[in-house]
């Protein structure tokens, strides 16, 4: 099943001793691209989601059905393994058994739990907070429950570091590496000291997001643990800035063949496989 080589493909990642930066993906031509680059694997994130979906900013609108959709769309278009943000698994515990259910039947590789109390709720004024670390903990307990192949990457991912402090967040990776998750994934890490004192604590590899430049080595970060580091999403903001330009400048009166920055046809379909569509409508249509 093609699934299960890439999901073994991903857990390779964990496994091994270097630290890859994931491809932040978005659609199926953005993943082609990333794998003729030979990243190691993809990252679909919520806030890539929401606007690749929506147009909206990360405010927890989107819905499951629409998240799995669009992870499917990228997994089927591609071969590449795909790491995705599940949020806080879309309500309490038994919607996190959903969540699991619906991404691993779309084909992700890797999916990522939070502890993160959302949507936000009335009164708090922008600023985040977490569930209890009981609750977090059934969660991922739920998810781990929820997950049918068991070659599928389940992360619990926390903002604890930002959040609570650094005492509240080894509780919470103690408590949630055994729930039976496969990793750890920690966001708000900024400062070696932090990560140092993180890795001793963990008994599962670390994944980071938001981390700090202090210790974006990957060197340094393999030597503590990390197997997985995100470095930001800015493929999709450039995507969506050239559309922009490119019809500013038709707008403004450019001719389409002066236009600077559009490939041309033959490079495109090396993305849309061309080649392979031929070949199918001469063998299969006469």
């Amino acid at each position: 099943m093609r699934w299960e080589s890439r999901r073994k493909g991903f857990r390779a990642i964990l496994e091994g001793q270097s630290c890859v930066h994931p491809a932040s993906v978005f659609d199926p031509v953005s993943a082609r691209i990333a794998e003729s680059l030979e990243f190691e694997c993809g990252m679909f994130a919520g806030s890539v989601a929401s606007l690749a979906v929506l147009g909206d900013p990360d405010h927890i609108l989107l819905t499951l059905s629409e998240f799995a959709g669009q992870a499917y769309r990228i997994c089927r278009g591609s071969k590449i393994p795909l790491l995705v943000d599940a949020d806080h698994g879309y309500g309490n515990a038994l919607n996190v058994m959903r969540t699991v259910e619906e991404l691993e039947t779309a084909g992700v590789s890797g999916l990522s739990i939070e502890d993160t109390e959302l949507p936000r709720p009335f009164g708090s004024r922008g600023r985040a907070a977490l569930v209890s670390l009981e609750e977090g903990a059934g969660k991922m307990r739920a998810a781990v429950a929820g997950r049918q192949d068991g070659s599928l990457v389940i992360a619990a991912r926390t903002s604890a570091v930002a959040v609570n402090g650094m005492k509240d967040a080894v509780n919470r990776m103690h408590a949630y590496q055994d729930t039976g998750v496969d990793a750890l994934f920690l966001i708000g890490v900024k400062q070696k000291a932090e990560l140092e004192a993180l890795a001793r604590a963990a008994g599962l590899p670390l994944m980071l997001g938001g981390a700090g430049a202090e210790i974006m080595d990957p060197g340094y970060l393999a030597s503590c643990g990390v197997r997985v580091c995100l470095r930001g999403h800015q493929p999709v903001l450039a995507a969506y800035l050239a559309v922009h330009e490119t019809m500013k400048a038709l707008r403004e009166g450019t001719p389409p063949g002066a236009l600077a920055g559009v490939p041309d046809k033959s490079w495109m379909a090396g993305f849309t496989r061309e080649e392979a569509f031929a070949r199918w409508i001469r063998d299969y249509l006469g």
